[in-house]
């Protein structure tokens, strides 16, 4: 790679840390390591991280609570790692602001193929463009997203956090109002593969972007549910950029 992607794998397994540092540096990524909460939090204030794989059960505060508390200020991608089996645990790290998990034990080819996914789908739209370059933002239902700040602007111009999922899902919807999308169609065009029976990654993304647009789940107005098809945002948009 000509400009490598810096990753941070945070994982207490010593033997984890090491096996993954080695595969993912000599398959062309730079690669840091952390074994809990602080040592992440050193990693990140002395280093630019392109992408975080985070282990969710960790010592002291695990890593759905390092996940959300990232997520207050950061919009650096997260592959959360869970045990094999746990539903709940993947729910949950999605939840937090995860844009894609992964199953131990795995293959490390299998992560290295979820990262460069991940990456390809983040870094399609650098958060800091030339200076000098104008600010496109697409304005719908008197919300703005700001495609070049990753961020949402409420009716009152008050910033309204976004993970890299959601705000990847938002400008999927954006770019196709009033069409209705199916889960596999979203899945496919936020996270790069393909849906499993039991994969709730989408729903529960529509209820996180749902409730930062403070829709009621129940008659929500901008992002609506269609029957059996899938998902519609009911509104018009508008394309520019600011004054």
């Amino acid at each position: 790679m000509e400009n490598p992607a810096h990753i941070l794998v945070v994982d207490d397994d010593r033997e984890i840390r090491t096996l993954l540092a080695e595969y993912l540096d000599a398959n062309g990524f730079r690669t840091l390591t952390a074994s809990n909460g602080a040592e992440m939090r050193q990693m990140l204030a002395q280093s630019n991280i392109d992408l975080i794989v985070l282990d969710l059960t960790l010592p002291g505060e695990d890593g759905l609570t390092l996940c959300r508390n990232l997520r207050t200020q950061s919009s650096i991608p997260v592959i959360m790692l869970t045990a094999r089996g746990a539903a709940l645990d993947r729910i949950l790290g999605l939840e937090m602001g995860a844009d894609d998990y992964l199953a131990k034990p795995f293959e490390p080819r299998e992560l290295f193929a979820r990262i460069r996914s991940v990456l390809r789908r983040t870094q399609a739209l650098p958060p800091n463009m030339a200076a000098g370059a104008s600010a496109q933002q697409m304005q719908f239902a008197g919300w703005t997203l700001d495609l070049n700040a990753r961020h949402l602007l409420n009716p009152e111009g008050v910033v309204v956090a976004l993970s890299g999922a959601e705000f990847r899902m938002l400008k999927i919807f954006l770019e196709h109002p009033n069409r209705v999308l199916n889960r596999d169609q979203l899945l496919e065009l936020t996270q790069g593969r393909e849906a499993d029976p039991f994969d709730r990654s989408i729903d529960i993304q529509i209820s996180r972007l749902r409730q930062k647009l403070g829709e009621d789940a129940r008659t929500p107005a901008i992002i609506k549910t269609v029957r059996n098809e899938g998902y519609v945002l009911s509104t018009t948009v508008t394309i520019g950029s600011p004054e």
